[in-house]
Parts: structure tokens; sequence; C-alpha cells
């Protein structure tokens, strides 16, 4: 797959994401994906494969009351890697999030294969989580 399609596969990811469309979203992992999240919060660290991968976005979900979302900004596709540039907000317990995001795709074979998430101020994202 070229760059194109591969700005459009994170795209459909995305609009997958924020509607809740797990079927769609797991077509777009590869079984063996590997997730990393920045910080040193209760969400960090690395999802090994789809399920877990899936299991914290679900988490994101129900830690956020069901408010969370990222909206794209812009998406910038390569050979190798596609950056998704978003604003993540989310509102729970009386706190809310809303920082800059990017999140850093390697996509092989029409899937997506690693995600690395990059927050604004990791130390915020970190305490709403927690």
């Amino acid at each position: 797959m070229g760059a194109e399609e591969n700005v459009e596969l994170v795209r459909r990811g995305y609009e997958a994401f924020n509607s809740g469309d797990l079927a769609t979203l797991s077509e777009l992992f590869a079984e063996d994906a590997v997730w990393y999240v920045a910080g040193s919060g209760v969400l960090s660290g690395t999802k090994q494969g789809r399920d877990a991968i899936l299991a914290y976005f679900g988490e994101l979900a129900t830690r956020s009351q069901g408010s969370f979302k990222a909206t794209v900004h812009d998406v910038v596709g390569g050979e190798d890697h596609t950056i998704a540039i978003q604003q993540t907000h989310a509102e729970a317990n009386g706190k809310t999030l809303d920082l800059g995001t990017a999140i850093s795709f390697v996509l092989r074979e029409g899937k997506v294969v690693e995600g690395k998430e990059f927050f604004e101020d990791t130390a915020i994202a970190d305490s709403f989580w927690t």
C-alpha cells in the first residue's frame, strides 16, 4: 500500500473508533499489533496484540464515561509511517482532558501493526486517568 492508502486506512480507523465500531477496528489491526501509550499512568505502557489494543480502547470509553473523542486535525502518510495529529478530549469525575496528541502508525499489508501515542503533556494525561 502507498501513502494515500495508508492515510485512508488511518482515517477509517478514526471514524470507527469515534463511532464505537469494534468490528471495523478489529479488521484494521493485525492480530499481533502492538500499541504504545506514553507516560507512567494507569493506562500507559505496551498493549500486545489486537485484543489488548481493543480492550485499551474500551477502557478509554469506560473511564471517560463514554465522552472520549479523538478529533483528527491532519493525517500525514508515508510508505513506512503515517502520523495522525488529533485533539484528545474526555470528561469524567469532574475533570476534563483536552490535549494535542500525535499517533505514529506503522501499516503493513493494509493493517495497523504498530501505534505509538505521544501527548502534548503526558503528566496531564496520566493525572486524568487516575
